[in-house]
């Protein structure tokens, strides 16, 4: 059973099935090609991240820089936005802005990590100037950034933790005095971090207790997801997006 909404973004019945980077596995990762096959196989929530350009265009990629992904070079930061629209990720899918994804899928909620700080202002202001609030919820590992975001936007931005926020969200389900952020919604965390447990039934019910929903990433086998499903958990990020709907289906709560 899945905690109370507390924000538009989180009303949707049942566990919410995140396609991590529109699932990873296909070696497209973060493209349109393949956030449409992640919305042709019915899932209408997608996880991305975000850098700016060297002129300040906001595009959806996971790395700093070009290399691993594309047939480009370089650091996103310090080129032009001209450059990096020439880059193919494996060879063949241009670099996508979050623009574009937003008006290409007008049904698709975004779960958007900042992975710099140069992020934070350009997409609270698309975020604004598309009215897209209801669509988008804004994580980061910096829990100073996602914080900043929240005090700028206020309630209508819907926010995770970053790694601070959880930490003291795991203190506290331990029992050890910690005032984690209360104007996040969702927690979203590994199963586990370095070795030590992240996700389980304490620090489940303590999120729940504070009205947050807890989503798990990147969670790629069946009986993982089995097991989370059964700990109670709100969210799964997978990059099998296949492996995740059927195990959906099996247990009857694909949406």
């Amino acid at each position: 059973m899945t905690t109370p909404v507390r924000h538009p973004y989180l009303d949707h019945p049942g566990p919410i099935a995140f396609a991590h980077r529109g699932g990873a596995a296909d070696g497209l990762e973060n493209t349109v090609a393949q956030f449409r096959r992640a919305v042709e196989a019915g899932y209408r929530y997608i996880e991305t991240d975000v850098h700016t350009t060297a002129d300040g265009q906001l595009v959806a990629f996971h790395d700093a820089t070009l290399d691993r992904l594309t047939d480009g070079a370089g650091r996103i930061a310090d080129l032009p936005w001209k450059d990096v629209r020439h880059a193919r990720v494996a060879g063949s899918e241009p670099v996508p802005l979050f623009e574009e994804l937003l008006e290409e899928f007008p049904e698709v909620r975004w779960n958007v990590d900042m992975k710099a700080e140069p992020t934070l202002h350009p997409l609270l202001d698309l975020i604004a100037r598309t009215g897209s609030w209801d669509r988008v919820c804004v994580g980061s590992f910096s829990e100073a950034r996602v914080a900043r975001a929240q005090l700028l936007a206020g309630p209508r931005l819907a926010t995770s933790y970053g790694t601070r926020g959880v930490l003291a969200l795991r203190l506290r389900s331990w029992g050890v005095p910690a005032a984690p952020r209360r104007s996040a919604v969702a927690a979203q965390v590994p199963e586990s971090q370095s070795g030590v447990p992240v996700v389980d039934h304490r620090f489940i019910r303590t999120a729940h207790a504070r009205g947050l929903q807890v989503h798990v990433w990147t969670v790629n086998e069946p009986q993982r997801m089995h097991r989370l499903l059964d700990l109670g958990v709100d969210g799964i990020m997978t990059d099998h997006i296949d492996t995740l709907r059927k195990v959906l289906e099996d247990r009857g709560t694909w949406v």
